[in-house]
């Protein structure tokens, strides 16, 4: 992998896109709103008609109206507006408790409320193309990931200085201080978009049984580097787990945000390559391990002929550990010691793809947890692939600890439980088979 990692601050392979997205397509907030709140009250502010009627409008629609305004302590009001103006004016009754709000509150609710409207028009934009089937830009992907990072980093900061905006537990898992459960709908919008811009090419071959293909694989490998039942089983699992961190388990996806990353494990094409050559070092001995694994890769190799590996789901799985963790296998045994937790386990093999030489020094180092990275340049990987990406205080950090990092990978824990899930399934049908 060379002496650093690839360089993905824009394009990297989507990790949590489709957990998340929208169905209601909510009108573009009005382009001259204002809000008069905290110290513009005092300026005694006063909107056109227009402005109002707009102002309103929004309001009584708005999925957030009800949680951001009160906690910005806005009073708002309509009146008619001095004898002779003709219209109505916005003014604030509540002069007097125009100090409840800190500068700080009210900024940051601003910063929110302006990154949600902003989340929502490019949701709009992005599904209006592709209805009207029109031609999308490259990387559609990328504005509305980045969209959906700021919400989520500009709502963490109003939480910091505002503990009372702290709601309800969301379906995503996400906690509380980085998400409002009241834009669920969006999230799912959001990964209805991607599902659309990343499905697989029509050329891709795909699996019946995908999951079972990534377990088989990862198991394989690893007898083949030496390693007992119990610890091929664990590095099945860990296999599995990467394939729900790339893709979320969709097999062949192209990458909304990448035009290099593709298929089920993500990979581009020189990763393919290599792990393709490192596999067939390795035939030999995993046809003497399992000749029904060796026979469906001599079946899937001929049906991709000369085409892309990475949008064959068995070849591209296969090429994708070989290249970036097959060699870290050996060391399960010892990683399983050092980090009993399993989902722990999967997110090492996680920044293997994303900090590959930190994460190698790290464990060389006889103190993983405490291995402290200080570098801006891998601390900036780690934020692309939304670690240590949320508010302004993770924002500022220069360094941090494995340990620390493997906390903050948080985004991942559901996806992993989710591998951990169907791993176990799949045991039980091949224990339950085997009576």
């Amino acid at each position: 992998m060379g002496l650093l990692p690839k360089l993905r601050p824009v394009e990297y392979p989507l990790l949590l896109e489709p957990k998340f997205g929208f169905e209601p397509r909510e009108q573009q907030q009005p382009r001259r709103l204002k809000i008069v709140t905290g110290n513009q009250i005092r300026k005694a502010a006063v909107l056109s008609f227009d402005e109002t009627a707009a102002l309103m409008s929004h309001l009584r629609r708005s999925t957030i109206a009800t949680r951001i305004l009160p906690a910005l302590g806005i009073a708002v009001a309509v009146a008619f507006a001095a004898a002779g103006t003709g219209g109505l004016g916005l003014v604030t009754p509540g002069l007097a408790q125009a100090g409840a709000l800190t500068k700080a509150q009210a900024a940051a609710g601003a910063a929110y409320a302006k990154a949600l409207g902003e989340f929502k028009e490019i949701l709009a934009e992005r599904r209006a193309q592709i209805d009207a089937k029109q031609a999308l830009p490259n990387l559609p992907g990328q504005a509305i990931y980045l969209a959906r990072i700021k919400v989520m980093s500009t709502y963490k900061d109003l939480t910091d200085v505002l503990p009372s905006r702290l709601g309800r537990p969301n379906r995503f898992g996400v906690p509380p201080a980085y998400f409002d459960a009241d834009i669920e709908p969006l999230i799912e919008e959001y990964a209805a978009l991607f599902r659309v811009m990343q499905a697989p090419p029509a050329h891709a071959q795909a699996s019946s049984t995908p999951f079972k293909d990534v377990i088989d694989l990862g198991t394989v490998i690893a007898r083949a580097k030496g390693l007992d039942a119990a610890t091929a089983d664990a590095a099945g699992r860990i296999s599995l787990g990467l394939f729900f961190a790339e893709t979320n388990g969709n097999q062949n996806i192209g990458n909304a945000r990448s035009n290099t990353y593709k298929g089920s494990l993500q990979t581009g094409m020189t990763e393919d390559r290599n792990g393709s050559r490192a596999w067939a070092a390795i035939k030999s001995r995993v046809a003497a391990l399992d000749p029904v694994v060796a026979a469906r890769d001599d079946k899937e190799a001929a049906r991709v002929g000369n085409g892309d590996q990475r949008f064959n789901h068995w070849t591209a799985v296969r090429n994708g550990l070989m290249n970036a963790h097959a060699d870290l296998f050996p060391q399960i045994p010892a990683i399983v010691k050092m980090l009993p937790d399993q989902i722990d386990q999967m997110k090492l093999f996680e920044l293997i793809q994303i900090i590959p030489t930190p994460t190698r020094a790290a464990l060389a180092s006889g103190n993983f947890a405490a291995y402290r990275i200080s570098d801006p340049r891998i601390m900036g990987f780690l934020r692309n692939n939304s670690i240590f990406t949320f508010g302004k205080a993770d924002r500022a950090r220069t360094s941090a600890t494995f340990r620390e990092i493997l906390d903050a990978m948080w985004l991942f824990n559901d996806k992993f439980k989710g591998a951990q899930t169907r791993f176990e399934e799949i045991k039980a049908q091949g224990r339950g088979r085997a009576r």
